[in-house]
């Protein structure tokens, strides 16, 4: 596709993730456990929560603003962060730490750039002093308790895929713009501890989680989006360490995203996406994990890292990408938030509805698609 394909729908998308409004916080605390298996939770929707899919999403909008090379969104972040601290953060946790990534990156031009700085330095002290570890000093996947902003689910002894890019991305930013050595040498043990509990040898896949009271990953499924925030969230870890990491680390790093990689060649759709359960072909095809997943091959090839043959299976599935934005820039076919399951069918039965994090992933690999 062209560049100028590719920003219409880009644009598209922006739009619309702006503006997916906001949710229904007290509904979650009706809500039935039937529901929220499901992924009915509607701190998830919309875009003005402080929570996670958010978080992402916010993500997603800097980075097109760094392809820009300008400010063009930085009112909208300014109203975003300020309206919270107006209103009040919610529980500290491993998924309300996502929208702090974004805000790493862009917290010296916001209205009171000194709030935010130490608000981010406050948080990625609490991730290495006061979030429970599990053994081997894994991050706990803790979150925010379904209709209590203000609580937490502890998820003792558990540790999730999704917190490398939901927490350990900041901690490392923060370590590289604070010059705070601890902070950097943190976030590369959490993705080394989350390699050898979370890696599958056998297939060069990814666990969703790994439980220390039964020492096991779950149902063992490979999770499509799960799997996504490690062949994105990889390449933003060694683009923010560039050359400081030891070779022996990044070496380790990058063979295991390349095993994952080749894997993933494998398992891509006939239609360019992959599945939410991606060795599982009737299982349905899933865009939100594929366009992470699309733009961590990206990366890769840009990298080089990977071959080119990397980028035909990314270009097939920014196609088929394209082919899931909807005219008013709706990106469709996108699982709800996703807690673990035991079953295949657990991950099947997920809903497909809009979310700030479809908006944003297929936002990232459309950017990452475009020719510079």
């Amino acid at each position: 596709m062209t560049n100028e394909q590719l920003l219409e729908k880009i644009h598209l998308v922006v739009e619309k993730l702006m503006n997916l409004g906001g949710s229904d916080y007290d509904k979650d605390q009706t809500v039935s456990s039937n529901d929220t298996s499901k992924g009915i939770i509607q701190r998830d929707f919309g875009i003005e929560e402080w929570d996670w899919p958010q978080g992402v999403g916010l993500y997603g909008l800097k980075k097109l603003q760094d392809f820009y090379g300008d400010d063009r969104y930085l009112s909208f972040f300014d109203n975003w962060y300020s309206g919270h601290i107006k209103r009040g953060l919610p529980s500290i946790n491993i998924n309300t730490t996502a929208p702090f990534l974004p805000l790493s990156y862009i917290q010296d031009k916001l209205t009171n750039p000194e709030d935010f700085k130490n608000l981010c330095k406050q948080r990625a002290d609490w991730l290495i002093h006061d979030l429970p570890k599990t053994p081997d000093n894994g991050f706990q996947h803790v979150t925010s308790a379904i209709g209590d902003r203000n609580g937490v689910n502890l998820n003792e002894g558990q540790i999730w895929v999704d917190t490398l890019f939901m927490s350990v991305l900041f901690l490392n930013h923060m370590g590289y713009q604070e010059n705070k050595q601890e902070w950097k040498d943190e976030a590369t043990h959490q993705f080394l501890v989350h390699i050898k509990y979370l890696f599958d040898k056998q297939t060069g896949l990814f666990h969703h989680g790994f439980r220390f009271d039964q020492m096991d990953n779950f149902g063992g499924i490979f999770w499509c989006r799960g799997n996504s925030w490690f062949t994105y969230g990889i390449m933003e870890f060694l683009d923010d360490c560039k050359d400081d990491l030891s070779q022996g680390v990044r070496d380790y790093l990058i063979d295991t995203f390349k095993a994952q990689a080749s894997t993933m060649l494998r398992l891509q759709a006939p239609s360019g996406l992959w599945y939410t359960v991606l060795d599982d072909d009737t299982s349905y095809e899933e865009v939100s994990g594929s366009a992470a997943i699309a733009a961590g091959l990206l990366r890769g090839v840009k990298a080089g890292i990977l071959d080119e043959s990397y980028k035909k299976a990314a270009d097939r599935a920014i196609l088929a990408i394209c082919d899931n934005i909807s005219e008013d820039g709706t990106v469709l076919n996108v699982s709800a938030g996703t807690g673990i399951g035991m079953t295949a069918d657990h991950y099947k039965n997920i809903l497909l509805m809009p979310m700030a994090y479809g908006q944003a992933l297929a936002l990232t690999a459309l950017c990452e698609a475009l020719e510079k």
